[in-house]
């Protein structure tokens, strides 16, 4: 038993050094790629005005945030992603539920969701600017657009791919067909679903910023569209730093929710 503990407490201090080595890996090479920018730009190997460099970039990300643009742009864009990623999962779930529930809907639906998701997504922004007008209701929509209906095909694939031997088994204890639902599908289809949320908020939020980009007048889209117009490229790369931002804390979000499930799981 002092054995087993040991080779457990050497495995855990083992999966700790690793992990801080990828960290450390990580920052220096993000580090090495800032300070290489910056001096390409001061020693002029790149024009400044259009590549800028991370000192320049600074300068106006502290200029936005003193006249309070920055919070302005950021949060509207951070709530129009986050209510369509909720819209997305709500409606995914809904619908993949429905489509395991009647195997002839599914074998109705599923072609019409595999066309609709294969459209480009850009090309619907301009119809859907025109249906419904230029507005945030419109931006949402669009974001839903480009992450639905994988996401539909995605949900309903985990849900039909569950164990059968344990579906089998519900229906010999005179089990439900709801309760099959809840007590093999949902929870077997966990690790499907949490992956399919870490694709769905990239979606999403690329989604929004197509949405900006035509019918907005706030929102980081509109900023990288009003900048690239008005060559402010400053401005155009401290957006696209704060998108990059917003996504790497919302993937690592919901890998701390996969965290939490695959812990309350093993207890």
């Amino acid at each position: 038993m002092p054995d087993v503990s040991l080779r457990q407490a050497e495995y855990v201090r083992r999966h700790r050094r690793h992990h801080h080595l990828v960290t450390l890996c990580r920052f220096l090479a993000f580090a090495g790629f800032l300070a290489f920018w910056e001096v390409s730009a001061n020693l002029e190997w790149i024009d400044a005005f259009i590549f800028s460099s991370p000192s320049r970039v600074l300068q106006t990300i502290l200029e936005m945030g003193g006249d309070h643009t920055l919070f302005r742009h950021t949060g509207i864009t951070l709530y129009e992603t986050l209510l369509s990623f909720a819209l997305v999962i709500l409606v995914s779930f809904l619908a993949a539920t429905l489509l395991w529930f009647s195997s002839s809907l599914s074998e109705i639906l599923e072609p019409w969701l595999v066309i609709l998701n294969s459209l480009p997504k850009s090309a619907l922004a301009p119809l859907l600017i025109v249906w419904l007008g230029a507005n945030m209701r419109t931006i949402i929509i669009a974001g839903m657009s480009v992450a639905v209906f994988g996401s539909i095909i995605s949900m309903y694939t985990a849900f039909r791919t569950t164990d059968e031997e344990e579906i089998k088994l519900i229906y010999t204890l005179g089990g439900t067909r709801m309760q099959v639902l809840r007590c093999v599908v949902f929870p077997s289809s966990v690790p499907a679903v949490i992956s399919i949320l870490k694709v769905n908020i990239g979606l999403c939020l690329v989604g929004v910023i197509i949405g900006e980009f035509l019918a907005a007048r706030e929102g980081l889209g509109y900023l990288i569209i009003y900048s690239s117009q008005v060559f402010k490229l400053n401005y155009l790369i401290a957006a696209l730093i704060i998108l990059c931002l917003i996504a790497f804390c919302l993937y690592q979000a919901i890998q701390k929710l996969e965290h939490h499930i695959r812990k309350s799981r093993k207890l």
